[in-house]
């Protein structure tokens, strides 16, 4: 059982000139199923809301085209199963259609202490960490995955 569990943020441009543009409609009609498909999933902890239950609002860039998702995993199985073998993984295969590439990176995912929520402000500061820097200890992605830490017990501190 580990101390740890994983936090993610992904990110992605939309094509449309914000989430209100026709062109992100399906998406949207979309995201409380996906978000409810993700609260129910074996293994979720947390993610980042709004007052509208979902976080497109939130705008850490400064750009109307860009929305962030974050949330906490027991483990990267768990985030993983969500991803690609759920509803999730159906928008996953047509993300062409509403999102534009986004730099080197789209997700990132760090380890952190169980019970830590991590900020938005965390959540960029790893992505873009990431995005200088490529995968590490510190932060990676799914081609380039990082265990959890190994917690010492007490014995082992001495």
């Amino acid at each position: 059982m580990s101390n740890y569990h994983l936090a993610e943020i992904n990110i992605a441009k939309m094509k449309g000139v914000d989430i209100n543009d026709p062109i992100m409609k399906e998406f949207v009609d979309n995201l409380d199923a996906i978000n409810t498909i993700a609260e129910e999933s074996e293994g979720f902890v947390w993610r980042l809301k709004d007052e509208t239950d979902n976080a497109t609002s939130l705008n850490p860039y400064n750009d109307e085209q860009i929305i962030i998702n974050v949330s906490v995993w027991e483990s990267i199985e768990t985030l993983e199963h969500y991803m690609y073998k759920t509803f999730h993984s159906d928008f996953l295969k047509r993300r062409k259609e509403w999102f534009q590439k986004f730099g080197k990176a789209h997700t990132a995912m760090w380890w952190i202490p169980k019970g830590h929520i991590p900020t938005l402000e965390e959540a960029v500061g790893k992505l873009d960490y990431l995005q200088q820097n490529g995968a590490s200890e510190l932060v990676f992605n799914f081609r380039s995955k990082f265990p959890a830490p190994k917690v010492k017990n007490t014995s082992e501190i001495e």
